[in-house]
């Protein structure tokens, strides 16, 4: 079935909340899996203009983290038995995923999908791009953050 999966991480806690899932369908199906992380430099344009070595060490710096989230991420998962390779792609992160997971031959890509409301439908989101557009099977994760409900205030007077 699935022997190569590719689970695009962004570092958030939501994002992540997909390995359990994966952690589980890789067990089940002996599958290798590959998390990713896509920077995201976008080109300035206007009048404000960074620097470039300043830019030059902002790069630096995401690859860096990047690779550490990756690699312990990664870490966690092998403690559970499973075969997992980390890597840090640059570029726009829909059109990546996608690049990487034809190139290199994966059979699905398993990510969380926030679901950040209107301002997604309009523009999409990168899960969204990924499913419409990947020449593989997509499992997307609906992670749905819930909030306690707030405590009605006593009124006036009432202990």
């Amino acid at each position: 079935m699935f022997k190569k999966i590719l689970v695009p991480l962004d570092g958030s806690a939501l994002a992540g909340s997909i390995l359990p899932a994966v952690s589980d369908l890789a067990k089940c199906t002996n599958a290798e899996v590959t998390l990713v992380h896509v920077c995201y430099f976008p080109v300035t344009t206007g009048d404000v203009v960074a620097p470039p070595d300043m830019e030059a060490d902002t790069e630096r710096k995401a690859v860096k983290w990047c690779e550490t989230f990756l690699a312990e991420a990664a870490k966690e998962m092998q403690s559970h038995g499973l075969t997992v390779n980390h890597t840090c792609l640059e570029g726009v992160p829909a059109r990546e995923i996608i690049g990487y997971a034809d190139a290199k031959g994966f059979d699905l890509i398993a990510m969380a999908t926030h679901g950040r409301g209107e301002v997604a439908w309009v523009l999409g989101s990168t899960a969204e791009k990924v499913l419409s557009h990947a020449t593989v099977p997509t499992l997307l994760f609906r992670v749905v953050e819930t909030k306690p409900p707030l405590l009605k205030e006593a009124p006036v007077g009432v202990p």
